[in-house]
């Protein structure tokens, strides 16, 4: 059964472009008229702590129609969408579009094709080095071959000795395992060098965000490792002479799985507890972030720092350090963080999750998650800050859903969320992972499943460019209603307006049944046409197609999408029949109205 959506549009964000001369009685329209709109004036919000200065680098977006192929609308309707362009809940932030990069990927540089497509994608921010292998990761060593194992690299004797580092880490558990690590000087063709990730931003036109390697101040064996590993940070800030704003210090410190949560006490020299605590942690980021500030002052950059939180409410099964990093890593901090760095996978973890289920924790998580970390830091003492959210995917697995269509419209969800709860940042993990029988966070094929080019984009890559394509600068409310007050809709809307004039709304459908909006506007004078784009899965593998359709045009292999996706015409239509359109089952529409 098919249902028709109508959406309504307010005024023009910060901009009236009319005179406001009498009371607005009723400024919704389904198509416009010969007579303008009184527009009411929009005005910016203040913008909000938890976005902070990641909003320093907003600039008014201007939009240019593109080629199009005219389209019939559908006939019929049973939802609206009522856009208003006057209320703006926040400026967008670009850099809620960014994407993790790892060590593993290979060298970046050597692959043409993937430069090219990260480039038109515009994340705006790529971090690096790793998730958990940060806590590892010495960007000024070079690996050497372990004389006693053939299969194992090491830093030199050398380094290990400057630096005092183990042997050994120790496990949650208690067991001490073969020390691995990550290496910033690597000639390797399969794993990306330092240089090489400054250069793969340099090519892309993308900005880093940093996470060093604070693991070293638990497990580093030398008289002081916490100097030690503050001084690792802070000659890396040196090397990078202001290429990079955002670092962290840490990743999922709180965590049992990360390298320094549990440290081998036998070995360590300046009287460090066995487990990690949150006031500890909060102790050594202020050593840390003063011998970092104190660099960037060296050679004249401005950085920004992040601390480490726990997320979420905390289960009986973890951890006492997980269950009181926040309490006490908070009120030791004092507000010497300039930012907070959240992580979530957001599905229920380790589920054979449907299509709904993912969708709908998408929708839910961004909320309940900033709602979690205000109250943290508020019944801490704390300071809001602007909230990183720098690793972002789902858990679901099993069918293949973190490489399908549906992991594309959990992208959209996550990222629109993002913005409309007022994150300063959000980073996807990750560009290229491993193919794992289809368990793989990879926004880029890593070519493992045999049957789908190595660096060929996924179903996520297609969604996310589309979405960042059309959306405007400022996101505006917009309402949904499905058959009247009474029926629940499947249907999700997120509106922007460009300071051009003009207004986008990409719609999102959580059910499998294609569905039809109609879009109304306020304080908003409609031009003749509209233009949008419709992605969709296909009939592989159930729920979760390795494929997107754009506008009817897929990919040529079993995966991914149409090739030439930017050169893709836009659906159009006139508006003076109304703005309609259908929005596919588990699918995308990216649309925008022209201004009058």
């Amino acid at each position: 059964m098919t249902f028709i959506f109508k959406i309504s549009v307010l005024s023009f964000v910060g901009i009236s472009f009319f005179s406001c001369s009498k009371t607005i009685v009723d400024t919704v329209n389904s198509s416009p008229k010969d007579s303008l709109v009184t527009i009411i004036p929009a005005t910016d919000p203040k913008i909000a702590p938890s976005i902070g200065f990641f909003l320093d680098n907003w600039q008014p977006k201007t939009f240019t129609a593109p080629l199009f192929t005219d389209v019939a609308s559908p006939n019929t309707t049973f939802n609206t969408v009522t856009i208003d362009a006057s209320d703006i809940i926040t400026k967008i932030s670009v850099n809620i579009f960014g994407h993790n990069a790892n060590t593993w990927m290979g060298t970046f540089v050597d692959t043409p094709s993937l430069i090219s497509d990260v480039k038109k994608l515009q994340p705006n921010i790529i971090r690096w080095p790793a998730g958990s292998g940060s806590n590892g990761y010495f960007w000024n060593a070079t690996p050497t071959q372990d004389p006693n194992n053939n299969s194992r690299q090491t830093p030199s004797s050398e380094f290990k000795r400057t630096w005092g580092i183990p042997e050994k880490y120790m496990d949650k558990d208690g067991n001490l395992n073969d020390a691995w690590f990550g290496y910033g000087k690597s000639n390797d063709n399969w794993r990306a060098s330092l240089d090489n990730y400054y250069d793969f931003l340099k090519q892309t036109n993308s900005k880093g965000s940093i996470c060093v390697n604070y693991g070293f101040a638990r497990y580093g064996t030398s008289k002081n490792p916490v100097a030690m590993a503050a001084k690792l940070a802070a000659d890396w800030v040196r090397y990078d002479k202001g290429r990079t704003e955002y670092w962290e210090i840490g990743n999922e410190n709180y965590a049992d799985w990360e390298v320094g949560y549990r440290i081998d006490v036998s070995k360590n020299q300046d009287g460090q507890p066995e487990y990690l605590t949150g006031k500890l942690y909060a102790q050594h980021f202020k050593v840390f972030a003063d011998s970092m500030r104190k660099a960037a002052a060296e050679i004249g950059a401005k950085i920004k720092i992040g601390s480490v939180l726990q997320e979420s409410q905390t289960e009986p099964w973890q951890n006492n350090t997980t269950k009181t990093w926040n309490s006490t890593l908070i009120p030791e901090l004092n507000n010497k963080a300039d930012f907070f760095i959240v992580h979530n996978y957001i599905t229920p973890y380790g589920q054979n999750s449907n299509a709904i289920t993912i969708l709908n924790s998408a929708l839910e998580l961004p909320n309940k998650m900033m709602s979690f970390i205000n109250n943290e830091i508020q019944n801490n003492g704390g300071e809001i800050k602007p909230i990183a959210f720098t690793e972002w995917n789902m858990w679901a697995k099993d069918q293949k859903q973190q490489v399908s269509n549906i992991s594309g419209v959990f992208a959209i969800i996550v990222q629109a969320e993002a913005i409309k709860n007022k994150y300063g940042m959000a980073a996807r993990w990750d560009l290229l992972n491993g193919w794992e029988n289809g368990n793989d966070h990879g926004l880029f094929s890593d070519g493992g499943s045999g049957d789908d080019p190595r660096m060929n984009p996924r179903p996520s890559f297609y969604h996310m460019y589309y979405f960042q394509k059309n959306i405007g600068d400022r996101l505006v409310t917009s309402n949904v209603v499905a058959n009247g007050a009474n029926m629940a809709s499947s249907i999700k809307s997120y509106a922007s307006t460009y300071s051009s004039g003009e207004i986008n709304v990409t719609l999102v459908n959580t059910s499998s049944t294609p569905q039809n909006v109609e879009i109304k506007t306020k304080n908003f004078n409609a031009g003749n046409r509209y233009y949008w784009y419709s992605l969709e899965g296909s009939n592989d593998n159930g729920e979760f197609s390795r494929k997107v359709i754009v506008n009817g045009l897929g990919p040529k292999g079993v995966a991914g999408g149409p090739s030439d996706y930017t050169n893709i015409k836009a659906n159009s239509a006139q508006t003076n029949k109304g703005i309609k359109v259908t929005v596919p089952s588990f699918g995308s529409v990216c649309l925008v109205i022209d201004k009058k």
